[in-house]
């Protein structure tokens, strides 16, 4: 194995063999970080498959009449999506700690378990705290399943022997790949586990949301390119001491970016606002 260290630009993933005061690829300053790989074979002694390999199609042989998306029992989400989850996509919802993230796609998991096989895998709650939680929020589940892990290549092989329809990662920020001597949250882990479940998506065409934190500049933290990899990035957004929540997309490749979802955080977990200009003119007075 062969240690290599090099600089990432958190703006636009640039990468160079030296530290540089303003980044060559956008011409930021001082977004140049430092990031130290280990490249060579994993500790098996061969680098494992994480995705199956894609063939060649003709264009007029590809088949556009199947449906291609998924509803998910949210219709503010759905909108937002531009009319429900596409099958093979990898959206990216971002969002402070404790806003709702992890609430949203919990809940959303009572409806899609109707339809399809759900793997949840929580790189920060244990078993019983998602239970916990899943009873509080009356999700009951019965085509979910819940991994804690934070290791992807288990993650990749729980995912080949159970065959999920739908994959929810919480968050990307706790993925590692073994191969990659960083630790979590690193610049490297995050573009690399970003890379591995996008080839994962496309190849298998299984739904992956994967929750990212947003830094103290209300960007989703980890390198830029992130956002330009996933298919769908939705920001959460609120002040966590009022109720109402607000959904936008930031970026979409299967739907308009102009649409944006109201929620209302209560005890029993997000409640949908259809209806929100009723909502505002409600605390008018008359």
């Amino acid at each position: 194995m062969r240690e290599r260290t090099t600089f990432f630009c958190k703006e636009c993933g640039y990468e160079t063999a030296k530290w540089q005061g303003r980044c060559p690829g956008c011409g930021e300053w001082n977004t140049l970080v430092e990031s130290t790989t280990v490249t060579g074979k994993t500790s098996s002694g061969t680098r494992r498959t994480l995705s199956p390999k894609n063939t060649a199609q003709k264009l007029n042989e590809i088949d556009t009449t199947k449906e291609i998306r998924i509803h998910t029992g949210m219709g503010e989400l759905d909108r937002v999506l531009g009319g429900g989850a596409v099958l093979g996509s990898l959206v990216l919802v971002g969002g402070e700690p404790g806003i709702g993230k992890s609430t949203l796609l919990l809940q959303i998991c009572d409806s899609l378990g109707h339809l399809a096989k759900i793997l949840y895998v929580s790189g920060e709650e244990s078993q019983r705290q998602l239970k916990l939680r899943a009873e509080r929020l009356g999700v009951t589940g019965n085509s979910l399943y819940i991994l804690p892990e934070t290791n992807l290549e288990n993650i990749f092989e729980t995912v080949s022997s159970l065959a999920p329809n739908v994959l929810i990662v919480d968050s990307i920020q706790t993925m590692y790949k073994p191969d990659i001597n960083t630790a979590p949250g690193n610049v490297s882990q995050i573009r690399e586990c970003t890379m591995s479940l996008m080839q994962l998506a496309k190849a298998s065409g299984i739904t992956i949301f994967v929750v990212g934190h947003v830094n103290k500049d209300g960007a989703i933290a980890g390198p830029k390119i992130l956002e330009h990899m996933v298919d769908c990035v939705l920001y959460f957004e609120g002040d966590r001491s009022l109720t109402h929540r607000i959904l936008r997309a930031e970026k979409n490749r299967f739907g308009s970016t102009n649409e944006i979802g109201v929620f209302e955080m209560s005890g029993r977990g997000l409640i949908e606002v259809p209806n929100p200009s009723e909502l505002l003119l409600s605390g008018r007075p008359a």
